[in-house]
């Protein structure tokens, strides 16, 4: 179970660095050119940036844990918060009528991030029956 969360844990890491890394180097101009995210021409330039610095908090917030073992309580708080996040996103794509991004957030973005949540907060707090 372990080697499962940790799965989970780095590659919604590297998808959400990876995404923030679009949001944070690319110019307003082309990135909301591009027909996937055609959501961000409703926003302004600087409301990307700081979504592009909400995901690239929330990507460092589930690996940092891993390198410092005493800062393990931000996994799940960093969880939910892309939790939450995702479910603005998914609020975004909803009022667009964009259905099918809503079912993109949720199963990869939302729904491994409450797991990271309940799974490292379980471990944290000691509630886990298998030990």
């Amino acid at each position: 179970m372990d080697v499962l969360i940790l799965t989970i844990q780095v590659l919604l890491s590297i998808l959400l660095i990876v995404g923030a890394l679009f949001k944070l180097t690319m110019p307003y101009a082309k990135y909301s050119n591009i027909p996937s995210v055609a959501w961000s021409k409703e926003f302004k330039p600087a409301h990307i940036r700081l979504m592009g610095v909400f995901e690239l908090a929330g990507g460092v917030g589930l690996v940092i844990p891993l390198f410092l073992n005493f800062l393990k309580i931000i996994t799940p708080l960093a969880a939910v918060g892309i939790a939450l996040y995702m479910a603005g996103a998914m609020a975004t794509h909803l009022r667009r009528s964009e259905y099918l991004h809503m079912a993109g957030n949720l199963v990869i973005f939302l729904m491994p991030a409450l797991f990271i949540a309940y799974a490292t907060l379980v471990r944290i707090i000691g509630l886990d029956a298998s030990q």
